[in-house]
């Protein structure tokens, strides 16, 4: 498609791409209309999920310019995070990070025990607003430190091929186009992407003759998710995609990219990391019919706007972008004495939920 990008992109193979594009027949039943499911959470059997595209690219940079360590940044249940650790050394990096708290649940719990037994440095941030100071001090030491969830225009390119990926989905099956495509958005990077992705997908008539609307549904609140810092994000990646490919064609205005992208927080509820009623009939819907899991922090929430949607007639066609993991995670051994003690209370207080959950 582009020979220059080929040549001139820096990446490594983690995932199988590419993934499933399902139809529900559950949905459709009812629906008279078509629904479809990406499934992105098949990209690995190691671990899945949106973030492995990301690390491709990621990795590819890092061991570009010799690095051999490589930092993930973001709360404690960071899908970023573990997908960071268990991918790293496939590629010959080291896996660290550094995390900060987030609401206890059972999702998060997971992760963070994959993310301590499996990462050889990890550094634990006493509170959000202490990661800019880490991060600055991090690569000033010398150290290859990813944005939180891969927020780059490097990481973003990942999912510019995912987009043109469904574009060709629905031109190889034939399928009735969809009119809207819903993914959570958190550090924005996933949505960054695919909306770049989409709208070249369209200018170069794989599948789509003029993009769906991507429909961003929040995760972390504004100003994280704010329309400004998606359609800047955007905008860069496209211009590093131009630079790349020697296309300045391929470079796009944040008003072009403007009038496909919807964000919508009916979702978010209390914020992020904080389950919400339709998110978890959204979890157990999907585990019922889907046969798959969710998580309330991302995924449930973005389901939960898609399930909305997907009943509303005048909305369909439309996709869910399903982004978390469904691979079995491994062992997660570790000795919790040499914890900082305020990540062991984390740990204690999110396993007495977990033991309420197991016996109800």
């Amino acid at each position: 498609m582009w020979p220059k990008l080929e040549s001139r992109l820096e990446r490594v193979a983690l995932g199988e791409f590419p993934t499933p594009l399902e139809r529900s027949p559950v949905l459709e039943a009812g629906l008279g209309s078509a629904v479809f499911l990406k499934r992105d959470d098949l990209s690995s059997p190691v671990y899945g999920g949106n973030k492995v595209r990301t690390l491709e690219t990621l990795f590819g940079a890092a061991l570009a310019r010799g690095q051999r360590e490589i930092v993930a940044v973001g709360a404690y249940g960071s899908n970023h995070a573990v997908a960071s650790a268990l991918h790293a050394p496939r590629v010959g990096l080291r896996s660290a990070s550094i995390l900060f708290p987030q609401p206890h649940s059972l999702a998060a719990l997971e992760n963070l025990r994959v993310s301590i037994a499996q990462t050889p440095r990890v550094s634990f941030a006493p509170h959000w607003s202490f990661i800019p100071p880490a991060i600055w001090l991090a690569r000033r030491a010398g150290r290859e430190v990813m944005a939180p969830g891969g927020a780059t225009p490097v990481g973003a390119l990942g999912y510019v091929s995912a987009g043109l990926e469904l574009g060709l989905d629905f031109q190889r099956l034939g399928f009735e186009l969809p009119r809207r495509v819903y993914v959570g958005i958190g550090s924005t990077c996933t949505t960054a992407g695919l909306l770049v992705g989409l709208w070249h997908a369209a200018r170069l008539g794989l599948g789509f003759r003029s993009p769906p609307t991507l429909v961003a549904v929040r995760v972390t609140p504004w100003p994280v998710t704010s329309r400004f810092r998606v359609l800047s994000l955007a905008v860069r990646t496209s211009r590093l995609l131009a630079e790349l490919a020697g296309d300045s064609s391929l470079a796009l205005e944040g008003r072009d990219l403007s009038a496909g992208l919807t964000i919508d927080s009916s979702e978010l509820g209390a914020g992020y990391g904080k389950p919400t009623e339709r998110g978890l009939s959204a979890i157990e819907w999907f585990r019922r019919h889907q046969g798959f899991l969710l998580d309330t922090t991302y995924s449930a929430k973005s389901a939960a706007a898609f399930l909305r949607a997907a009943r509303d007639r005048s909305d369909a066609p439309c996709v869910f972008w399903s982004t978390k993991s469904t691979a079995p995670l491994p062992d997660a051994a570790f000795e919790a004495r040499e914890l900082p003690s305020r990540v062991r209370r984390w740990l204690s207080v999110a396993g007495a939920l977990e033991r309420r959950g197991s016996a109800a």
